[in-house]
């Protein structure tokens, strides 16, 4: 039915590119790129003999515009699934809209030089988009992604308006290190070392790092020490929600994993300004991921499970009411299915179903879009058949 070009060869592009591979009556062929042409080389030589999807690999700079758009050019995607780091989101937009091709990705764009996120970038090229007649699917994978799909379901099926929505993202693994991210360190601490934030009556109200801190017994897990984080899902959410009131994220963090990360802070390890060493410059928090294990070798030791979902509050017919979605992943079931562990399966499994939503045209519309503008029915009967089934329930313990 059509091809993509996957760029990126990390946990969650491995993840996502096992899934096309499984979806080949979708996926007729896929291009997997990256700047070490070896690891695609690896997906495909693993790959290949399993599926029908037709594979092939190349080398790109992500965050060259002429490299990408000579590459969509030879290649002739309908679709690109940039699934590299979110510094070069606006690189391959670019390169998108110079050769009129589909974009997806699972984070929203950030400055490499400043530890701020935010939609606003990418949302500024919708009109170019639109002239393109191509759409910018931003944020399809769990948590943006997920969550967003989450919350256009719940807005359809189970409010007339929603009030309240509380995320929670759990990760009960455990990979035996004593600090180590589940997915790229060098974006996992800019996020957890940043300000909080959260919306409420149509402002942001900003915290200090992991300032509130709330308990939650999570289902499959048990419980939790969870913290606010900012989270670009808010700020997509707030504008496209109407009548909402309050949106917060909460994450899941160890004790051990927040004793070493206030260790490597105090000691300037988290810092992303430039500092001489050696007579050369070095970014501190660089040279930290260059020591830390890479996210993608943690599948064969990381146990446990993860759950993440949305809590709703709002009303129905007049009526108050409360609503949680959530899914539940296990960590060695994933590993033994991909070769993942569950925080790169989560991620990895909604870029192709969001990618798949744009190539059979159930998601269909011009322009830069978060997931929760589309119809999310497709898209949630597509968690339940690829690996990603969805719970509910209709009494669930609120977040004070």
């Amino acid at each position: 039915m059509g091809k993509a070009l996957i760029i990126g060869a990390g946990g969650v592009a491995s993840v996502a590119v096992h899934k096309c591979c499984q979806n080949s009556e979708v996926f007729d062929e896929i291009c997997i790129a990256s700047r070490t042409k070896s690891k695609c080389d690896a997906l495909k030589e693993k790959l290949e003999g399993t599926t029908k999807t037709k594979i092939t690999t190349a080398q790109v700079d992500a965050g060259n515009v002429d490299e990408l758009v000579a590459l969509i050019n030879k290649e002739k995607p309908d679709i690109v699934m940039h699934l590299a780091l979110p510094y070069q989101d606006l690189a391959v937009m670019e390169a998108c809209l110079a050769t009129k091709t589909h974009y997806l990705d699972t984070a929203n764009y950030e400055p490499e030089d400043t530890a701020k996120f935010e939609y606003s970038w990418q949302w500024a090229y919708r009109d170019r988009f639109e002239k393109a007649g191509i759409t910018a699917l931003l944020g399809s994978g769990f948590d943006p992604g997920v969550t967003g799909v989450f919350t256009a379901y719940a807005l359809k099926h189970e409010f007339d308006e929603i009030h309240y929505i509380d995320i929670l993202d759990c990760n009960g693994g455990d990979n035996g290190y004593p600090f180590a991210t589940n997915f790229n360190p060098e974006i996992n601490i800019r996020e957890v070392t940043a300000n909080g934030s959260y919306w409420e009556n149509g402002r942001w109200v900003e915290t200090k790092p992991l300032e509130i801190k709330r308990t939650y017994n999570f289902e499959g897990v048990g419980e939790k020490n969870m913290y606010l984080l900012h989270h670009e899902e808010i700020e997509s959410l707030a504008k496209n929600i109407p009548g909402v009131k309050r949106i917060r994220f909460f994450m899941t963090f160890s004790d051990s994993y927040l004793t070493h990360l206030k260790c490597l802070e105090n000691v300037g390890m988290t810092s992303i300004k430039p500092i001489m060493f050696e007579g050369r410059e070095i970014i501190p928090l660089q040279f930290l991921k260059a020591v830390l294990p890479d996210p993608a070798s943690l599948g064969p030791r990381t146990v446990g499970k993860t759950n993440i979902g949305c809590i709703f509050q709002g009303v129905k017919d007049g009526r108050y009411k409360k609503y949680y979605l959530y899914n539940i992943c296990d960590h060695q079931e994933c590993y033994r299915e991909v070769g993942s562990q569950a925080v790169a399966y989560t991620t990895g499994v909604p870029a192709m179903i969001g990618a798949m939503m744009i190539l059979t045209g159930k998601w269909n519309k011009p322009g830069v879009l978060n997931v929760e503008e589309f119809d999310p029915d497709p898209f949630m009967d597509a968690l339940n058949k690829w690996g990603l089934p969805w719970k509910e329930s209709y009494d669930p313990v609120l977040v004070e």
